[in-house]
């Protein structure tokens, strides 16, 4: 990708150093080296400004392992000593301003260590946009962009709340769609502005969330090696391209949350590892700086001006970007000292323990400053261990996020599913276990893209049966996802059935559409959000134990689960019936709290989805025959594989 210059640039190409001038006050050196700096991105980098009344840019990085840095670029031919930056007292940080200089030019800093002579030229860590890989130079930029948000961001609070309706659609922005007639072409993010903000919100989703979208130099990452900690990948457009999408989503009433990595980065030469010629991001000892898993670099949590980097970056996709929320990934990871370490590879924690003190801190310092300063957003933690408390405040012990997402319901349901039918009565534990601890967190259910991948086969890949029993139990999936007390994510594909397993560099199987089981899916996932947004039971009481009840969860010989969601208010009840077999169950009778009609407000197993048609004929009356412990019962037909929701018609 080619960008322009501003025209100011042709002037002054080599012009000197100006070692006088400076962003950073005392202040921020103190806040920086505290470790409390979380605006770091509007002093650290290359910031297009005016100083003395003169146009330039001002280069700082932090380098204190460094004998010397100068900032290299088209603009002095890469010559390495053509602009040397002056080092800030002792605080670690290089700075200079080069007047004449703007948007548009690229730009490394070359580092001379201290130690042993090393040299490198890096990428700048703060850099707002970089080459499009596999080039690496960083790339001057401004993010001046006009937001037409408002409206959004004034009710973001209350969209973006525990009692509200939370349905994400998870999506990799590199293949959710292409262009097959220009060479299987990825969607810029302009063009994504208008394709997927009009699908997700015909679908009815709430929220969109992004794998990363920060630059990362290996594309089969899907982003998870982060080199650009503060600039959205080029490979789609500018900062104010992917600016644009996030306004266009917000302005059709999508929130927007995005995936973030701070539990590890890649040891590419250009970006954080060895930055200096010393191990200055990471520990230096592989037991605590390497990541077996990944092959990657683990962030060194004790380092203040780490924290500092680290706080910044999270911040500034929330304030610049207009971030509804932050999933972090790989929290375990950071948790555990000996996570995915066998003994002797790993180092203790002063105790004596396997908790990581460092993480921990950083991670409530992280979440009280988020929601401190960017009111209304939602942090969430993608954390896969049973540590207490993840989504509980801080000043009660907890880690502070809003949202954790329950990893133990994601791998119960789909290994149940995976089932044959009639081996399910045996495995009628996997889905109700989960109530036992459905309100130690608040919780989000997740089918994501992980579920997908390295050969797990899709969705509808795991489902068993022959052509209809897999779709009928896909809708039953779905159906069971949206009846749960927790909020909802589902990876893109899973909507319309996808077929193959997701693959990073092709498009979704789009075409698959044109089959009926294909797009009656897809008009049940549609349906399945409209009703989780109008109907307050499924949705206002997701992480309080007075929203879910149990009508009947011990039928195993039948494989059927029968319970109630709740919200306030009188009459305030959703009955959800779920059979699990492909055998229609007639006559079967359901307690439930209330007498009167029973509508049928939604069934799976509709001609209109797929199904064989079997249902309530639009509701039952209730009979003042007790049973469940209740003083009324409804004899319902539980349709094969499918999901039944009957609400009290008011009278």
């Amino acid at each position: 990708m080619a960008f322009e210059r501003a025209s100011a640039n042709q002037q002054n190409v080599s012009a000197p150093m100006d070692h006088e001038k400076s962003l950073l006050t005392d202040y921020d050196i103190f806040l920086f080296n505290e470790g409390t700096h979380a605006a770091l991105f509007r002093k650290l980098g290359a910031k297009v400004c005016q100083l003395d009344g003169r146009e330039g840019v001002y280069f700082a990085v932090w380098a204190p392992n460094a004998q010397s840095v100068s900032v290299i670029g088209d603009f002095n031919g890469w010559d390495k000593t053509a602009h040397e930056l002056r080092a800030r007292q002792s605080s670690g940080i290089w700075e200079g301003f080069l007047p004449g200089l703007g948007p548009g030019e690229r730009y490394k800093f070359h580092i001379v260590s201290a130690h042993n002579g090393y040299t490198v030229d890096k990428a700048d860590p703060f850099g707002f946009l970089a080459e499009a890989p596999p080039r690496t130079a960083s790339v001057v930029w401004d993010l001046g962009y006009e937001w037409s948000d408002s409206e959004w961001m004034a009710s973001r609070r209350e969209r973006n709340s525990l009692g509200a309706p939370v349905s994400i659609y998870e999506a990799h922005l590199g293949s959710w769609m292409r262009v097959p007639e220009e060479n299987n072409r990825r969607l810029t993010y302009r063009e994504l502005a208008v394709r997927l903000t009009e699908y997700v919100r015909r679908m009815g989703f709430t929220h969109v969330e992004f794998l990363p979208v920060m630059e990362h130099p290996f594309y089969g990452s899907w982003g998870y090696q982060t080199t650009g900690y503060f600039s959205p990948t080029s490979r789609y457009g500018t900062p104010q391209d992917f600016m644009y999408l996030v306004d266009a989503l917000h302005q059709n009433g999508i929130g927007v949350i995005l995936d973030w990595v701070p539990s590890h980065f890649p040891s590419d030469e250009h970006g954080l590892a060895f930055f200096d010629g010393t191990h200055l991001y990471e520990h230096a000892d592989p037991r605590q700086g390497y990541h077996p898993d990944w092959g990657s670099y683990v962030f060194n949590y004790g380092r203040n001006e780490v924290r500092s980097f680290l706080l910044s970056s999270a911040l500034y996709w929330l304030e610049m970007y207009h971030a509804d929320g932050l999933r972090v990934d790989a929290v375990a990871s950071m948790l555990y000292l000996d996570y995915s370490r066998k003994d002797g590879e790993w180092i203790p924690n002063r105790y004596g323990g396997r908790e990581n003190l460092e993480a921990i801190s950083f991670l409530r310092k992280l979440n009280e400053e988020a929601y401190r300063m960017v009111p209304g957003i939602q942090m969430v933690a993608e954390e896969s261990t049973a540590w207490p408390m993840v989504s509980r405040p801080t000043h009660l012990g907890g880690l502070g996020f809003g949202l954790k997402w329950d990893m133990g319901w994601m791998h119960d349901t789909l290994e149940y599913f995976q089932l044959d039918p009639v081996h399910r009565k045996y495995h009628h534990g996997e889905l109700t276990f989960r109530m036992i601890y459905a309100f130690t967190e608040n919780f989000l259910l997740p089918l994501s893209h992980d579920e997908v991948v390295h050969g797990k086969g899709s969705l509808l890949g795991k489902m068993p049966g022959d052509e209809w029993q897999r779709f009928a139990n896909l809708r039953l999936l779905l159906g069971y996802q949206y009846s749960q007390p927790g909020k909802k994510l589902l990876f893109m594909g899973g909507e319309f059935g996808q077929g193959n397993e997701w693959r990073h560099n092709e498009s979704l199987d789009w075409h698959l559409l044109q089959y009926p089981f294909h797009e009656k899916l897809q008009k049940w996932v549609t349906d399945l959000n409209e009703l989780y947004r109008r109907e307050p039971a499924l949705h206002q009481l997701d992480a309080d134990p007075e929203g879910f009840e149990w009508v009947d969860c011990n039928d195993n010989e039948s494989s059927v689960l029968t319970f109630l969601r709740k919200s306030r208010g009188p009459q305030a009840h959703v009955l959800v019936a779920c059979n699990f077999t492909p055998v229609s169950r007639q006559n079967y009778r359901v307690g439930v709290p209330a007498g009167g009609f029973w509508k049928e407000i939604l069934n799976s197993d509709a001609d209109v989805y797929g199904g064989s048609g079997w249902g309530n004929l639009g509701g039952v009356e209730a009979s003042p025959l007790g049973a469940h412990g209740r003083p009324h019962s409804l004899t319902l037909t539980l349709p094969p594989l499918a999901v039944v929701f009957l609400k009290p018609e008011s009278r």
